[in-house]
């Protein structure tokens, strides 16, 4: 199960973030931004001393997932730098299929929208909407 859904742009920024159940707090503003910049920071070091050869493509490098003892966050980094974070419980193994779909929809929905700024958070009711299915078959 997906408990929440944070989306952080290249340069660190909380773009998105959303919970999908009650199970997980919710974080004020101040602390999801917090979040996301010290996951970004921990993404970038994690690939940076990384032993594995480098590659040119970014999918392979970084924090895949971090489990705990209660709950496993999943990270999905686009080729263009955007990190999907899912919070899931222990029993949702690997969820990259499913992120790769936010994207998908993130592409679709964000990007695709005239008015939407790059950088600048997601403000779409459809984006929403279709991520909340998306969740719901997972």
């Amino acid at each position: 199960m997906i408990h929440a859904l944070f989306i952080i742009n290249r340069s660190g920024g909380l773009i998105y973030s959303k919970n999908f159940t009650q199970q997980v707090a919710q974080l004020s503003s101040n602390e999801a931004l917090i979040f996301a910049g010290t996951f970004h920071g921990i993404h970038a070091l994690a690939s940076r001393i990384s032993p594995a050869p480098k590659r040119d493509s970014v999918k392979d490098t970084g924090i895949q997932s971090i489990d705990t003892k209660n709950f496993r966050m999943h990270c999905y980094q686009t080729p263009t730098g955007i990190k999907f974070i899912a919070v899931t419980d222990l029993l949702q193994a690997k969820l990259s299929g499913a992120l790769n779909k936010a994207y998908i929809l993130y592409c679709d929905y964000a990007l695709k929208n005239p008015f939407y700024n790059l950088e600048m958070p997601i403000r779409s009711e459809m984006f929403d909407t279709k991520l909340q299915q998306l969740v719901q078959a997972h």
